[in-house]
């Protein structure tokens, strides 16, 4: 049984799966360096425009699996495998979040572009709680997504989130009833269909302004928006408007 399932359930949508249930999807060497090839290869794929991620239906990764660490290089493993690698992913990813998403699983899905969440979803940071700091970026995403005081508060109690709070807090894009990875699938598919040199491009933006100076993002915007101008898609999406038709993009 594989610990990384890659499926694709629909034209142009890819989905990452983590598959250990009797750990509850604990994270080991193993599933990170798969989970980082399974970005690499995807990436690659021409066929592919979105990427979601997702572990079981009562729970999506619990952390670090512990048993694994003593005595190991954890956090060089961290960083060899999965430590960026769905934060620079060059096509969207969403993170389909049943039940608890704790520790390192929740520092995946700081990685992601989108959250849709379970209403049984929790969201926490637990390294406090034995004595650990965040390893996998935590203590920079959060505070970026959530703020300063409620990043701190999550860090520093090991509190989990509902489903509800995390929306509230801008760090779910949507709660839903039942399992979330048929509306990530949804939204998945519905940006697969954008085209795919602007999705990129805007996303490279947003990613690189979020460092940068207002200034500077402003002049990586301009940049992006010239470039498009090179493009059939661009060309094709003038066409279709002026037609009264639907584009066909094509990546060009």
């Amino acid at each position: 049984m594989a610990v990384v399932e890659i499926e694709k359930p629909r034209d142009g949508v890819a989905v990452i799966r983590l598959n250990r249930p009797e750990v509850r999807n604990a994270l080991n060497t193993e599933i990170r360096v798969l989970l980082a090839e399974a970005v690499e290869t995807l990436n690659q794929d021409d066929d592919i425009g979105a990427i979601v991620l997702t572990g079981g239906d009562t729970v999506f990764a619990v952390g670090a699996d512990l048993n694994e660490q003593a005595g190991r290089d954890v956090v060089g493993a961290i960083r060899a495998y999965t430590h960026q690698a769905f934060w620079y992913s060059g096509k969207p990813v969403i993170a389909a979040v049943n039940g608890d998403a704790f520790g390192g699983g929740n520092e995946f899905i700081l990685q992601c572009d989108f959250v849709i969440a379970s209403q049984n979803a929790r969201f926490a940071q637990t390294e406090v709680t034995i004595g650990l700091v965040p390893g996998g970026g935590a203590t920079q995403r959060l505070p970026r997504v959530i703020g300063r005081q409620n990043a701190l508060y999550a860090l520093l109690t090991g509190t989990p989130m509902t489903a509800a709070d995390a929306y509230r807090l801008g760090y779910v894009s949507e709660v839903v009833e039942g399992n979330a990875i048929d509306r990530a699938v949804e939204l998945a598919a519905l940006i697969a269909s954008r085209p795919r040199l602007a999705v990129r491009q805007i996303k490279e933006v947003v990613r690189l302004g979020l460092d940068t100076s207002f200034e500077a993002g402003i002049a990586l915007e301009r940049r992006g928006y010239q470039l498009m101008f090179g493009t059939r898609d661009l060309r094709e999406g003038f066409a279709a408007v002026r037609e009264g038709r639907e584009p066909k993009f094509t990546g060009e």
